[in-house]
C-alpha cells in the first residue's frame, strides 16, 4: 500500500516534538511494506536544522512554504491508498485538509492524525464553524498519539465516525543505553522546550524542587530558559540534540517528566520523553497523569509525583541502586510492550480491515 502522509516535519525535530513519532511510527510501517511519502513544508526554519537526513525507508518532499507549493503536492495524493493530514503542520492546516480531501481516490483510506488533540479539540469547540467539523464527514478515521476515553468521545461528539489512540512509543534504534556522559552529570534532568502551557508546570515540578534541596544537582535542557531566573544549583545547558537525548536521560541520577497542562488533564497521554527515558534506562520520574499504569507500573517502572515537594521527596531518597533497578524495569517493560513494531502492528490491521471492506463491497 502507498502513504501519503501530510505531516510538520520528518528531518528536523527542531521546535517539533512529533518528529520522534513520526520516525518510529513510519519505520516500523515501512518495514511491514509500505510505500511511505512524507511532505513536509519549508517553514520555522527546520529545514536548516535538520537532525538526520531522508531515510531510506521513506521518501521526503519538502516544498516551499506557498500556496502552489502546497497545491503541487496535494496532487500526488490522488495516487496513494492511505493519505493522511498530521495536525499542526504549520502552513496553511486547513486548506491543506481541505485540498487533500478533494485529491484523494475515493477508495483511499482518509485520516487525520491528531499529534496534539487536547489543543485541536479546545480550537474546535471555540469555533463552531470550524473547518474540521465539515471534514470529518469525509474522513474515515481520526488516529491520536495520545488521550483515553475522554479525546476519543470529544472526537465522536464533534462528527468523528471513529477516533483510536496510537500511542506514543519507543524506537530501539534510535533510543538505547549508552555510556554516561559528564556533560550531564546531575541528580534530576528535565529536557523540555519553554512553551506557555508548560512553564507553570516546570516552575512546580523542576525549579522548586530545586530551590528545596541546594546540596542537589539540578539540569536544565531546552530552548528559550535562558532569562528564566533559578537557582544556583540548576545548569541550564539549552538545545539539546537529537543525537546527545540519550546520554542526557541515562547521566543523571533520574529525569524528570512534565506533562503540558492539556495533556495531564485529558490523560492517556505519555508524552515521547517517556519511552526515550525508559529506552535510555535511565529512571524516570513524571508528573501523575491518569492511566500511566497502562504504559509502566508505578514505584516498580516509573516513579510518579504528584506536585513539586513529591518531587523533592522522591529524589532526595532516592539511592543510586534503586535508580538502576527502576531505569531497567522500564526498559525490559518498554521493550517488551511498547515498542514502534507494536504499534505498528495496530495501525496495519486497521489498514487492512479498511481495505478487506472495499474487497467485500465491490
Amino acid at each position: 500500500m502507498k502513504i501519503a502522509f501530510y505531516g510538520s516535519s520528518l528531518v528536523s525535530a527542531y521546535w517539533n516534538g512529533a518528529a520522534t513519532y513520526y520516525r518510529g511510527l513510519l519505520r516500523a510501517l515501512a518495514a511491514k511494506g509500505y510505500d511511505i511519502t512524507f511532505y513536509e513544508p519549508d517553514v520555522y526554519d527546520r529545514q536548516k536544522n535538520r537532525d538526520i537526513d531522508p531515510p531510506e525507508w521513506c521518501k521526503v518532499v519538502v516544498y516551499d512554504g506557498t500556496i502552489d507549493a502546497l497545491k503541487a503536492v496535494t496532487a500526488e495524493a490522488a495516487a496513494a491508498d492511505v493519505v493522511v493530514k498530521a495536525s499542526g503542520v504549520g502552513f496553511e492546516d486547513d486548506f491543506l485538509l481541505e485540498d487533500l480531501l478533494r485529491h484523494a481516490s475515493a477508495d483511499a483510506l482518509k485520516i487525520f492524525w491528531d499529534v496534539d488533540a487536547p489543543a485541536t479539540l479546545a480550537e474546535v469547540r471555540a469555533a463552531p464553524d470550524h473547518p474540521l467539523r465539515a471534514a470529518l464527514q469525509q474522513l474515515d478515521m481520526v488516529l491520536t498519539y495520545g488521550g483515553g476515553d475522554p479525546v476519543v468521545d470529544a472526537y465522536r461528539f464533534i462528527g468523528a465516525r471513529d477516533c483510536i489512540p496510537i500511542y506514543n512509543a519507543l524506537d530501539p534504534d534510535t533510543h538505547h543505553p549508552v555510556p554516561a556522559d559528564r556533560r550531564f552529570g546531575a541528580d534530576l534532568g528535565f529536557l523540555g522546550n519553554r512553551l506557555p502551557d508548560r512553564e507553570a508546570r516546570v516552575e512546580h515540578f523542576f525549579l522548586e524542587p530545586a530551590g528545596r534541596l541546594p546540596d542537589q544537582t539540578f539540569l536544565l535542557g531546552g530552548s528559550g530558559w535562558q532569562d528564566k531566573p533559578m537557582s544556583g544549583n540548576v545548569k541550564y545547558t539549552g538545545h539539546v540534540s537529537t543525537r546527545d537525548h540519550n546520554a542526557f536521560n541515562v547521566t543523571p541520577k533520574a529525569v524528570l517528566n512534565i506533562s503540558r497542562a492539556s495533556m495531564a488533564e485529558n490523560g492517556f497521554s505519555p508524552a515521547t520523553r517517556v519511552f526515550e527515558a525508559a529506552g535510555a534506562g535511565g529512571c524516570l520520574i513524571t508528573d501523575y497523569w491518569e492511566g500511566i499504569e497502562l504504559f509502566l507500573k508505578p514505584d516498580e517502572e516509573v516513579l510518579v509525583a504528584r506536585d513539586g515537594q513529591d518531587v523533592a521527596d522522591i529524589l532526595a531518597d532516592l539511592s543510586d541502586e534503586r535508580a538502576d533497578m527502576i531505569g531497567q524495569r522500564a526498559l525490559q517493560r518498554v521493550l517488551s510492550e511498547h515498542t514502534y513494531a507494536h504499534r505498528a502492528q495496530t495501525v496495519d490491521t486497521l489498514f487492512r480491515h479498511h481495505a478487506a471492506k472495499l474487497e467485500a463491497a465491490e
